[in-house]
């Protein structure tokens, strides 16, 4: 990757390109914009930065650690948004800095040094979440294999230092179950130290309760999976209810089941979850379970629309509803543990809203596999949750390549990743490898060392601008475009062009843009690993409508400078704003302030 240096008179320069013969400026305007800092931006950061925690509650203490080249003079700096709130000499490899009072808030943690021209250099960056409730801004991640290999010496505390270092706050353990109706190897007094999973795997109890001790360690927050409505074909020895099941009939022929292979241990029978003794029978289970494993909470399963369905008596269920009396059945029952139930291509999401899940995740697939989808279920997941709801969603990447080995398409992977997070969401994908299957223990697919380093300053970038990603806002009209020859066109994505989108927010105006110049499809999926990396837009003359006075411009990307901000020179008049934007990869976030 080509270095781009940007120095005060470049910067001047590339303003005056943007500018209008048309347009006068008006004499009490700051042609400057307000910029009092210079970076230079040095493509190869020099410096890798980790914390101790994926999150931090209020006035905790953050410890980091620097490796690489830390040359004398450095600088730290902490920042929320481009509002710098410390600033201290750097000192070693190994620091503290302790977290403001500011709840549910994300800082850019940049070292940098000053240069002999007044410029700075930027040498690595790291996010920070100050949050005392994980869930406020979820980052979800997953473990789905718990066999012998996960016993070797500190295979597990690799894998978690990864999420760490993205700043997983939450991770998802699937697969990890004896059987749905009785999730424990063994009982509550007599758990067995190896069981098999559904898929006929080991499952070692002494990995899981390793798996969350560790995320403990670093702040996250473990959940079990399981389906709300699942039993094996045993369940009757257990004690499920012939009477408690869904059929497709209405003389209770024919129990619903979702159908395995036969080398795994059973097919799932459905069972109604708005059944009142299905739901007593399964919460004693979960007492079991949070008796024997020190989980945080309950990740919710359901297997999307089953089409007519009855009861036992013949009645129509009321699969929809019956979600929303099965989340608030367990709340009940368990009221100090979080819930979160998957919406399967957004079925019964209204309903699940209305239980006491913590944040909305949605499972994609084909009927939502545009870019424009992750829009609309974010608009209505809004409108469902009342504005209190993060959304996260299982989007499965290059799926028709993960049928076989390979690597992820780094190209499909970030330009997926920069939709979901500019639009306020977020993407379970990583884990103890990263995801391509709905079934988890998949790991067809291996992440390239590129890829590695690009999802952590994405994940970076989500965590230190969460406020402004995820914090709300009405959307509105971008209202930008370019004097190029590229074009900058509103949301929805189109071929060939750069996408805008835009929110309003405490008295900023937040525009993505977003790079679709070279896509080769609009699916998000990019099934079969083919996106091509899109070629770098650099000095990009931009124009957008202002009918109020603008105090200053910045921009940021998680493509270039760990995604510390730039303030930009802009000219206003004539009811408009010009300005030049240094960069455009994938997506590139702009500030109006």
């Amino acid at each position: 990757m080509r270095k781009l240096i940007y120095s005060t008179v470049a910067l001047l320069a590339l303003w005056s390109c943007s500018d209008d013969d048309n347009v006068t400026a008006k004499p009490d305007v700051d042609i400057t914009g307000g910029v009092t800092n210079v970076v230079k931006v040095n493509a190869d950061l020099t410096v890798s930065l980790s914390t101790d925690k994926a999150c931090y509650k209020p006035g905790a203490t953050v410890t980091f650690t620097a490796e690489g080249d830390m040359p004398a003079g450095a600088k730290i700096r902490y920042r929320n948004g481009s509002e710098v709130v410390g600033e201290q000499a750097a000192a070693g490899r190994t620091w503290t800095w302790t977290a403001p009072s500011a709840d549910f808030t994300g800082y850019l943690v940049d070292v940098y040094r000053t240069e002999a021209d007044g410029s700075e250099t930027v040498l690595g960056t790291i996010g920070v979440d100050v949050s005392s409730d994980w869930t406020r801004f979820p980052r979800y991640g997953f473990v789905a294999t718990f066999d012998a290999s996960k016993t070797a010496d500190g295979v597990i505390e690799q894998e978690m230092a990864f999420l760490n270092r993205c700043h997983i706050n939450g991770v998802q353990f699937q697969d990890w179950h004896n059987k749905h109706h009785w999730p424990l190897g063994g009982t509550r007094g007599s758990l067995d130290p190896v069981y098999k999973d559904i898929a006929n795997r080991d499952v070692h109890t002494s990995v899981i309760k390793k798996y969350i001790d560790v995320q403990h360690s670093y702040g996250m927050k473990a959940m079990f999976y399981n389906l709300c409505f699942g039993a094996l074909s045993d369940a009757a020895q257990d004690g499920v209810k012939e009477e408690w099941y869904l059929f497709k009939d209405t003389n209770h022929a024919t129990k619903d089941s979702h159908d395995l292979p036969d080398s795994w241990k059973s097919d799932i029978y459905l069972v109604d979850p708005a059944n009142e003794q299905w739901q007593q029978y399964i919460a004693d289970r979960n007492d079991d379970v949070y008796a024997s494993f020190d989980f945080d909470g309950y990740q919710i399963d359901q297997l999307g629309d089953r089409g007519n369905l009855y009861t036992y008596d013949g009645g129509k269920a009321n699969l929809q509803l019956g979600y929303e009396s099965f989340v608030k059945a367990m709340k009940r029952r368990h009221p100090g543990k979080r819930l979160v139930m998957n919406a399967v291509s957004s079925y019964g999401t209204y309903s699940i809203a209305q239980g006491d899940v913590d944040f909305l995740y949605n499972e994609l697939w084909d009927s939502e596999s545009s870019f424009s989808s992750i829009r609309d279920i974010i608009h209505n997941n809004g409108l469902y949750g009342r504005n209190k709801l993060q959304t996260v969603f299982a989007a499965y990447m290059n799926y028709a390549k993960a049928d076989g080995k390979g690597e992820f398409n780094t190209p499909g992977v970030l330009l997926t990743d920069a939709v979901i997070f500019a639009l306020g969401g977020a993407h379970l994908e990583l884990g103890d490898h990263m995801l391509c299957k709905e079934y988890f223990p998949n790991d067809n697919l291996a992440m390239t060392q590129e890829l590695k380093d690009a999802i952590i300053s994405y994940y970076d970038f989500m965590t230190a601008y969460q406020n402004l990603l995820r914090g709300g806002g009405a959307e509105t009209d971008a209202g930008v475009s370019s004097t190029s020859d590229v074009k900058v066109a509103a949301w929805p994505p189109a071929l060939g062009q750069v996408a805008s989108f835009a929110r309003q927010e405490d008295g900023k105006k937040i525009i993505h843009l977003l790079n679709f110049t070279d896509a080769d499809n609009l699916s998000w999926r990019d099934m079969n690993g083919t996106m091509p990396e899109p070629r770098l837009i650099e000095a990009l003359p931009l124009r957008m409508k202002a009918s109020t006075k603008v105090n200053k411009i910045w921009a940021a990307t998680p493509d270039a400078l760990g995604g510390a901000m730039q303030e930009l020179p802009f000219k206003q008049a004539g009811g408009e704003v010009t300005f030049t934007l240094p960069s455009l990869k994938y997506w590139t976030m702009i500030v109006i302030e």
